[in-house]
């Protein structure tokens, strides 16, 4: 991870949308700070993929060395109907990555949700299986040696570390993961293969991925890295579990990723106590509480919640592969919607007008970098 890869800010380039090389350019930026500690990544949505923005093409250049689709992989964008696939987006995601020599992660081959309705329909263990070598052999095997990792399977596990009930387990039994794992495998022999799952650092679930992961090896499955999401709040999980869930992966012989991290800094309805959480929050202020702009007091806080966890991350950087945000800046993110319509959420380290945050700058003078 000693490349360097550098955006210039020059008209033509911005009008293309695309990066190039200067030589001798010193970047100050995300990946140039950590690129001899683990990849800095983003997931990018359609528009971005697309370079619609020129603005935040070049953000994206500078600042990461890695990227993941936000959603366009999906199935049921990637494999709409039982014999049809549409790649175009997929095309232009790895293009996009190879173009500006970028480290491409793959997300996601068998995940219960955003399913193509016909895969809701499958019922049985025939169907299923034949199901799952189509999809992931043709989807692993048309970007062979080009896409760098994948998410094999997401989100299978429940709370407490038991199987979630799906349309997979269902069909086809607790051994699908075992299935998925090695005809990602067999499709690319080289490639990475993760297991992905948010709430990774809460014990009982943290224990879930370990019996899985060893279960897929005694099984001849191959599995290179958990990928922990970190959709993480200001005060929690804590920094001791999130650290023993890094030594506990890592002692099985993995790689640890954290593959979706974002921080809210708004409250959950579901973290009141005593409160129906049947009841409706939309549009309660309390559950909105900086609609126009943070104070600066909770980016103060967010930012050092965020030097706490790159600290750690530091001292773990020969565990981990790869840091990813889930979303560019603020504006994009996913939690600006979730769990309730209409709030506004600051979980990124760059605003909705492209500038660092003070969590930018906490996690660059970590590497003692000044902006």
């Amino acid at each position: 991870m000693k490349f360097i890869n550098h955006c210039l800010p020059l008209i033509t380039l911005m009008i293309l949308g695309s990066c190039d090389i200067k030589k001798n350019e010193v970047s100050v930026s995300l990946k140039n700070s950590y690129k001899d500690d683990f990849y800095i990544g983003t997931a990018l949505s359609a528009s971005q993929i697309e370079e619609k923005d020129a603005k935040e093409d070049s953000l994206i250049c500078k600042q990461f060395n890695a990227i993941t689709a936000e959603n366009i992989m999906k199935s049921m964008f990637i494999h709409p109907e039982k014999n049809k696939y549409d790649f175009t987006l997929t095309d232009k995601f790895v293009a996009f990555g190879e173009k500006n020599k970028m480290f491409i992660h793959g997300h996601t081959l068998i995940w219960h949700s955003q399913l193509a309705p016909w895969m809701e329909k499958i019922k049985d263990s025939t169907e299923m299986k034949a199901f799952m070598k189509d999809h992931i052999t043709t989807i692993v095997s048309k970007y062979k040696g080009r896409i760098n990792s994948w998410d094999v399977v997401n989100e299978a596990l429940n709370e407490d570390g038991t199987l979630r009930l799906s349309v997979f387990l269902n069909t086809a039994g607790e051994n699908y993961l075992i299935d998925a794992f090695k005809l990602a495998a067999a499709a690319d022999p080289k490639v990475d293969l993760y297991y992905n799952d948010y709430n990774l650092e809460e014990p009982a679930k943290r224990e879930g991925v370990i019996r899985l992961v060893k279960k897929i090896k005694a099984a001849g499955g191959k599995i290179d890295g958990v990928g922990s999401q970190g959709h993480w709040k200001l005060n929690s999980p804590s920094l001791e579990e999130i650290e023993k869930s890094i030594l506990a992966y890592s002692a099985l012989g993995v790689k640890v990723a954290f593959t979706e991290l974002d921080i809210t800094v708004l409250p959950n309805p579901w973290d009141l106590k005593g409160a129906d959480v049947n009841q409706n929050f939309e549009g309660n202020p309390k559950m909105n509480p900086y609609p126009k702009t943070l104070p600066d007091s909770i980016q103060t806080k967010l930012a050092q919640r965020y030097a706490d966890i790159f600290k750690l991350f530091l001292k773990h950087k020969d565990k981990i592969s790869r840091v990813t945000f889930w979303g560019v800046h603020d504006g994009q993110s996913w939690l600006n919607d979730w769990p309730i319509k209409g709030r506004t959420n600051y979980p990124l380290l760059f605003d909705t007008k492209l500038q660092p945050k003070k969590a930018y700058d906490s996690v660059m003078e970590l590497k003692e970098v000044k902006q």
